[in-house]
């Protein structure tokens, strides 16, 4: 691998992509945070994105899953061009992300703040309540019993009645990365996933990902924590300035001379 100090890009025209990204920009006055980025992520991938600081990866995340508009460039899901799509709209094509500080939802307990994920509900209309009961009983106890069954794989049942502000942030992470999968997502963008949590919950976290990929779940996440992310992604995007740097395995990575010279003279990690 070269290590000449150009900005050689992500690895594109891979085998069955269910994310592409093409030419990706975005600006804010004059700071450009986004700058002609053009990924893509192979289904069934654990795919780990790094950075110093203020390289664009929240930026990144925030344009490709709808809560930014960019500036240029284009998305796409499983070959659907999502760019014009609002943030919901973009779940209901199989993108789904979560953030780096959950929200936390008042007034609600852990189970109805986890009936607030799946779609568009028969019973949100007010006609199939008088003449499609029983379809939206159905529903409704359907959406219940995946929620329970969620709660319990994340090993968080026992706080199905507890109050979404009570918990701690680990908790409520756990909660957020739970309610992700009531829309069965095609791909899910983890923002931090373990940021701010104590180690023994980190491995938690970092086995459910295992877990859910090995049943075919494909993952983006951004990470400072560097053991945590090496140890668990394969490939690594890497940006820098807004721009992708490279693309690699972890040793790859690890051991490219851009990558130490991005972090040595940026904030770090």
């Amino acid at each position: 691998m070269s290590n000449d100090g150009v900005y050689e890009g992500a690895h594109l025209d891979k085998d069955d992509p269910v994310l592409k990204t093409r030419g990706l920009e975005k600006a804010f006055g004059g700071l450009v945070a986004t700058d002609d980025v053009s990924i893509e992520i192979e289904r069934g991938t654990i795919t780990g994105m790094i950075g110093p600081n203020g390289a664009g990866k929240s930026t990144l995340f925030n344009l490709i899953s709808g809560f930014y508009e960019a500036d240029a460039g284009s998305v796409f899901v499983n070959q659907t061009d999502v760019s014009d799509m609002t943030p919901p709209e973009r779940a209901h094509e199989g993108l789904v992300r979560t953030f780096q500080t959950p929200r936390r939802l008042e007034g609600m307990s852990v189970r109805e703040a986890m009936l607030v994920g799946p779609g568009p509900q028969t019973g949100e209309s007010i006609f199939p309540l008088f003449f499609s009961a029983d379809d939206v009983t159905r529903e409704e106890r359907a959406n219940l019993e995946q929620a329970e069954e969620l709660l319990e794989r994340f090993e968080i049942s026992h706080l199905i009645d507890q109050p979404s502000t009570d918990l701690s942030g680990g908790q409520l992470k756990l909660v957020e990365l739970a309610r992700a999968f009531t829309t069965n997502p095609d791909i899910l963008l983890l923002d931090e996933p373990v940021a701010g949590v104590n180690p023994t919950l980190a491995n938690d976290i970092k086995r459910f990902i295992r877990e859910l990929n090995e049943e075919g779940q494909t993952f983006l996440i951004i990470e400072h924590d560097m053991p945590f992310i090496m140890d668990l992604a394969d490939p690594i995007i890497v940006l820098d300035q807004g721009r992708v740097l490279m693309e690699g395995s972890p040793k790859e990575v690890r051991t490219d001379d851009r990558v130490i010279e991005a972090y040595l003279g940026g904030a770090g990690p």
